[in-house]
């Protein structure tokens, strides 16, 4: 498998604005064009335009104000230009599209650990399948113990427009404090490869979202194309 993976398309949008943010094209206080202007000007699509730029909001690189637009902040400080593909998920709002499947199971040994509760303790499952275009480009998987999913809507079948983490912090004041993601090169389930359309080796990427006190959350489980994602990292050397 050749390891000369492009970025995600909504990865390459971020570069783009990176690139202009420290060139000076785009200087701190600057308004962002629009959502509608970056899509028409970049030839991407809405969803990939809206996911970059949250993206970058989480980065610290731009401020996005509700009814008003996006607007430069400048290069953050510290090394945070990594694409972390579970706060991604957390974040990103869900549609009626991408939605496969919503239900109660039973926890797989490997959630179970990550939840550090029993093999097969019944757990909300929500599932989704994120597309560049028509190609699929990740299966992401989100798993939440039943105490932290009762009285929220993340049992229901319809799609949480502002995402899992804004939902969770308007409904259940809950705070999301860190993440711990572990990823691996892997084959992919039969499920998986089923809704990428192909059984080529995937990025693994499991995850477990913690609050202030460094409880479990949810855990997250997401399949990744080998072909279409590379997880890049910048850090300083002192």
């Amino acid at each position: 498998m050749s390891m000369d993976f492009a970025p995600p398309k909504y990865a390459q949008v971020m570069r783009t604005i990176q690139d202009r943010i420290e060139s000076g094209e785009y200087a701190p206080g600057d308004m962002l064009p629009s959502e509608t202007q970056l899509v028409r000007e970049l030839g991407m699509g809405r969803t990939t335009v809206v996911r970059a730029l949250q993206t970058l909001a989480m980065q610290g690189w731009i401020e996005r104000e509700h009814g008003r637009g996006s607007f430069v902040k400048g290069r953050p400080d510290s090394g945070a230009d990594r694409v972390r593909p579970s706060l991604s998920t957390a974040e990103q709002g869900e549609s009626a599209d991408s939605l496969v499947e919503v239900a109660h199971v039973p926890a797989p040994r490997h959630v179970a650990r990550l939840l550090s509760v029993a093999e097969r303790t019944p757990v909300v499952m929500r599932k989704r399948v994120t597309r560049q275009g028509d190609v699929a480009s990740a299966v992401e998987t989100v798993w939440v113990p039943l105490e932290i999913a009762v009285g929220t809507d993340l049992d229901k079948p319809e799609p949480l427009r502002n995402g899992i983490r804004r939902h969770l912090q308007a409904v259940k004041h809950l705070r999301f404090d860190h993440i711990t993601e572990r990823l691996s090169a892997r084959k992919p389930t039969r499920e998986e490869a089923e809704l990428l359309g192909s059984s080529n080796p995937v990025l693994g990427v499991l995850a477990t979202v913690h609050d202030p006190a460094g409880a479990v959350l949810l855990a997250m489980s997401l399949a990744l194309p080998g072909g279409l994602h590379e997880l890049e990292d910048v850090f300083k050397v002192s």
